[in-house]
């Protein structure tokens, strides 16, 4: 993964009119979607250069490090951007479960019809 000094990616994305882009997290190993957050410029910067995930918390109007107080960080392995570049794919190494619940991933509440 390049680090965000090396590549403008950054600059190229389409923010929405907040400055937010959808970012969806995927487990590298597993192919399983994990979360989804929603990142602002200085997120993905970071996220680049870290090699952790940040978001930007729309509830808390600030930025994150997806980890830092549960320990359960998501290793970025490669970020891709859609072909319209406005929602972000992370594929990363989960160092533990994803949501806040506990559960591997945010996606646990199936509809059933």
């Amino acid at each position: 993964m390049k680090a965000a000094t090396d590549t403008p990616v950054a600059l190229e994305l389409k923010y929405d009119a907040a400055g937010l882009i959808p970012a969806i997290c995927q487990d590298d190993a597993t192919g399983d979607i994990l979360m989804l957050g929603y990142m602002n410029r200085e997120a993905v910067v970071r996220t680049l250069d870290s090699g952790t995930v940040w978001f930007y918390s729309r509830s808390r109007q600030e930025l994150w490090n997806k980890g830092s107080t549960s320990g359960n960080y998501l290793r970025v392995v490669d970020l891709v951007a859609d072909c319209d570049r406005d929602a972000l794919l992370v594929k990363v190494n989960p160092a533990g479960p994803t949501c806040h619940t506990g559960a591997r991933s945010c996606f646990h509440n199936p509809f059933n019809r």
